[in-house]
């Protein structure tokens, strides 16, 4: 029988990680009700919590977890790479976790560090939205790695490494303006996200509205919740939902460009030409959109360069030489054969 963690406990009682371990701990923050059931579930099962691993000293962990949303993305491939590198050059081990769509990477973090004593954490993309009070649970290092956070979160309460996505957003939106687009069709991230769905999107209006162009809702696509994220199968199903609703639009701009090689496929199937009907244009410069047909016009992140900076941040963070960072690498617009000029 697998051995019982906090997560199943957490789910047998029908409350989160952070409830059970207040149980566990004799939080006074926590109803008394709720501290028995969880207790006596707890017996029942015979689950015993890992004190020890609290108890023991930090030093005698040398692993380092890199929790990631969208592993199929292509374009997380070259910065796990320098991940691993980067972590057992320095002699520690290295741990790649996979976070679910539907998973809170927060709550995994938590139990990941109980359990396997980390020394430091990684958040590697995903739609990042969490309190300071749920980031404060964690007791280790961690940094945030290409995912971007809104002007509502203090700096002072995380690392990041990104880009400025509002800004290279805010860019390729502008370029496609000048070219004499004025109907932009855009595939976000949903709106309530406010990481690097929100400020892509919040770059793609600017742009629009700098350039004189009236923002149309209805050109407004958001990416499907059942279906990964940032995926091409988003990109293909959300343009094949636009392409339906007889919306004239010129242009398509992509979150990412696995969305934007999907919406090129949608495009072709409904008899349409890119870029002679459609300009299609993404974000990321992964491979694939250099070798796709056509050539994707992207705008092409420092990967590997924000993923060195990374792993320097996080160690630095463990050996106390700094309290926070942050660090913003430009990006490159690259111009490519799936976009067009209607001047």
């Amino acid at each position: 029988m697998d051995t019982i963690t906090i997560i199943d406990i957490a789910k047998m009682c029908g409350v989160g990680v952070t409830t059970v371990s207040r149980a566990i701990n004799n939080h006074p923050d926590i109803n008394e009700e709720t501290k028995a059931m969880i207790m006596r579930v707890i017996k029942e099962n015979h689950y015993v919590p890992n004190n020890s691993a609290r108890n023991l000293k930090r030093s005698a962990s040398k692993t380092i977890a890199v929790l990631i949303k969208g592993i199929t993305n292509q374009f997380f491939n070259p910065m796990i790479e320098v991940f691993e590198q980067e972590i057992q050059r320095k002699k520690y081990s290295f741990i790649l976790q996979r976070v679910d769509e539907n998973q809170d990477e927060v709550e995994v973090a938590i139990e990941l560090e109980k359990e396997k004593r980390l020394k430091g954490i990684v958040f590697l993309g995903g739609l990042f939205s969490h309190s300071k009070e749920k980031l404060d649970q964690l007791t280790v290092p961690f940094v945030l790695s290409t995912i971007g956070m809104t002007d509502e979160f203090d700096l002072s309460d995380y690392s990041s490494v990104a880009v400025d996505d509002f800004k290279e957003s805010y860019k390729i939106v502008d370029y496609l303006c000048t070219l004499g687009h004025q109907k932009i069709a855009v595939i976000t991230a949903p709106l309530e996200d406010v990481s690097i769905g929100k400020l892509r999107y919040d770059g793609y209006k600017k742009a629009l509205q700098d350039h004189g162009i009236a923002y149309n809702e209805q050109l407004v696509r958001c990416m499907k919740e059942d279906v990964e994220g940032y995926s091409m199968e988003n990109g293909y199903l959300v343009t094949k939902e636009l392409l339906a609703l007889n919306e004239e639009f010129t242009a398509i701009y992509a979150l990412s460009d696995s969305m934007a090689i999907g919406a090129c496929k949608a495009i072709f199937e409904a008899g349409k030409r890119v870029p002679e009907d459609y300009s299609v244009a993404g974000f990321d410069g992964i491979d694939i959109s250099f070798y796709y047909n056509p050539s994707i016009t992207t705008i092409r992140q420092p990967v590997e360069e924000i993923a060195e900076e990374t792993i320097k941040i996080l160690f630095d963070l463990i050996n106390k030489k700094i309290n926070h960072a942050h660090k913003i690498y430009p990006a490159e617009l690259i111009v490519r054969e799936s976009t067009k000029s209607l001047l």
